[in-house]
């Protein structure tokens, strides 16, 4: 069973999956640690963000695996994913289709058959047979409120949420994988939800295809 989780910046993503993922015992995919990642490396290796072929060799480079958490190339980078730098510039190295079409091929096979994947286009590009899809959504305060909070960025409240609008229009506008709600996605709006609320209804929508 595939269980996929889409939603804005800030709408409770990689908290909620990986609570669900926990529960109900099932592989964990992110897929915007995947676009961090690339996004990581690009800057190491002072690759401009606007040049797609040199990404997607870089892409086509990058080992992944799932086992035990999220490792690239055998090494654990998640602490590296959050970064102001990673968090300025994934948007739009995450917008080029030849990098999404790379990186999904990647996500694809590492997919077993009980997963939990959060991203953007999940329900409606990587996993559309998923047996239950999620759409979290929250309001752009509320979500960079929650950014704030978690202190992994040195910007302001007000930077944030200027951050966030921006990260919006770029996920709303890709030519390729835009930020949508699937038709047959269950709505969940989290601003006045909490964790447990949001974990609890997604797990009595999986209870309800088994």
């Amino acid at each position: 069973m595939i269980v996929a989780i889409d939603g804005p910046a800030g709408s409770g993503k990689s908290v909620i999956a990986q609570l669900i993922a926990q529960k109900l015992g099932f592989t964990l995919l992110n897929s915007g640690y995947f676009y961090r990642a690339l996004t990581y490396f690009a800057l190491l290796q002072h690759i401009d963000k606007d040049n797609e072929a040199e990404l997607v060799t870089l892409a086509n480079s990058l080992n992944f695996n799932l086992e035990g958490g999220f490792k690239v190339n055998n090494s654990d980078i998640t602490s590296k994913l959050h970064s102001d730098e990673v968090s300025n510039l994934v948007a739009v190295i995450s917008a080029h289709p030849a990098v999404r079409e790379c990186l999904n091929q990647k996500m694809r096979h590492l997919s077993g058959n009980n997963l939990v994947c959060e991203g953007r286009d999940i329900t409606t590009v990587l996993f559309p047979q998923a047996e239950v899809k999620i759409y979290l959504d929250a309001g752009v305060k509320i979500r960079a409120k929650r950014r704030f909070e978690q202190k992994t960025s040195a910007m302001t409240l007000d930077e944030i949420e200027k951050t966030i609008h921006y990260r919006d229009e770029i996920d709303k506008n890709k030519k390729v994988g835009a930020l949508k709600q699937a038709d047959d996605a269950l709505y969940i709006d989290t601003s006045n939800l909490t964790i447990e609320e949001v974990c609890s209804i997604i797990i009595k929508a999986v209870g309800a295809e088994r």
